[in-house]
């Protein structure tokens, strides 16, 4: 925090560059939020054991069910009865 001129007090805000090699971490933020939902969401822990085990549990439970992540959009299908312009003499 730093003061502006005027005397109130204003947030430094620095640009963190994310490395080339680093796009996978976007990729975390949506299984973060799948995985909050799944273990610790409504819960509450009285020691560490119950963290792992709502971990585990969580896990294994989002594993099973887990399907391939497609990229983009399907491709579009083939027309079957599309016109066909066939000019004869």
């Amino acid at each position: 925090m730093s003061r502006s001129p005027r005397g109130s007090v204003t947030a430094t805000r620095r640009h963190a560059f994310i490395p080339v090699g680093a796009c996978w971490l976007n990729l975390q933020e949506g299984w973060w939020r799948i995985f909050r939902k799944a273990a610790l969401a409504g819960r509450s822990f009285a020691n560490r054991d119950d963290i792992e085990y709502a971990t585990t549990l969580a896990t294994d439970q989002l594993n099973a069910h887990a399907n391939p992540w497609i990229w983009g959009r399907p491709a579009p299908s083939t027309r079957l009865l599309r016109r066909r312009y066939v000019y004869t003499v």
